[in-house]
């Protein structure tokens, strides 16, 4: 897949290079795909950079006063090589294809190949003396134009906006993320909110118990032998010897124990699981919102 941003820069200093890689990630949460020049493999050819430039839908050029100065006046440099490359294929490409990032170079300066051009430009220069620094304003700028959005903000969407949907799809997408609802320890409490997921694994391996609940009544929930239990049953003895749980096993789909029951469980490997009901809350739609959620305390015996 190509990559939407291509940028190239200069290694001016470790503090520039910081920079930029902060950059690159910002565009990255944003949700594009991103390469630095740096992660590409030149090759004696230099294939592997004229490939990466040619599929990107954009390049994004950092342009300091040195990154200016090693384009123009060192074309052995590795901006030099880039410079070279970049300029004989941008006749070929859109006039949106590229464009430069100004930053430590408060006169704007470009590479003399690019100065014809005049290709849109954001400038990230800061004036610590002015109190002014680039920011979310001049990064809403370069995603505007990678989206192809006119620069006129009259009817744009703001940025904060865009990432506050974002990350409010991002928040259902982990709640339903299967591994938020595992336990691989053999013992253990776990508080389920069984309408978020179908399913809530205890213990690891052989010794794992996929369990399914749902809502019986205030004080009571079903537990199925659906996922991947053989068997199941209700402990109807308070004082029950773990060694004999085998007897409650019984044939039906499912139990319904209250609070305070214990249930046994049989998995497909033939391994036992007692849990143990200590709440049951049912769905209260009022101001104070309340899911509808079960606590319950597990222990897989390993010696039986």
């Amino acid at each position: 897949m190509s990559a939407d941003l291509f940028i190239s820069y200069a290694w001016t200093s470790d503090s520039h290079r910081s920079w930029v890689r902060m950059l690159a990630s910002q565009l990255h949460l944003i949700g594009f795909n991103v390469i630095l020049d740096e992660e590409v493999d030149y090759g004696e050819s230099l294939h592997g950079f004229m490939r990466q430039v040619v599929e990107a839908k954009h390049v994004l050029l950092i342009v300091d006063e040195n990154y200016v100065d090693r384009a123009d006046n060192l074309p052995a440099s590795g901006v030099g090589i880039e410079t070279k490359w970049m300029s004989e294929v941008f006749s070929n490409k859109p006039s949106t294809w590229l464009s430069v990032i100004f930053v430590q170079n408060p006169n704007r300066l470009l590479p003399d190949w690019l100065t014809t051009y005049k290709p849109m430009g954001f400038d990230f220069n800061c004036d610590p003396e002015k109190n002014e620094f680039p920011g979310s304003l001049q990064l809403e700028d370069v995603w505007r134009w990678v989206e192809g959005l006119p620069p006129c903000k009259a009817h744009t969407v703001p940025l904060s906006v865009v990432r506050k949907r974002a990350a409010r799809l991002e928040r259902i997408d982990v709640r339903r993320d299967p591994a938020r609802y595992v336990n691989p320890s053999l013992s253990g409490s776990v508080t389920f909110r069984y309408n978020d997921n179908a399913n809530y694994t205890v213990g690891y391996g052989d010794y794992s118990f996929k369990i399914k609940f749902s809502g019986c009544n205030s004080n009571s929930v079903y537990v199925y032998t659906d996922g991947s239990l053989k068997a199941i049953g209700l402990i109807t003895d308070p004082g029950y010897d773990r060694l004999e749980v085998e007897s409650f096993l019984t044939l039906g789909r499912t139990v319904s124990p209250v609070v305070g029951q214990s249930v046994v469980l049989l998995n497909l490997q033939g391994n036992f699981c007692v849990i143990s009901i200590s709440e049951v809350q049912r769905e209260v739609n009022e101001e104070n919102y309340i899911p509808e959620h079960v606590a319950f305390t597990y222990q897989v015996l390993m010696d039986e």
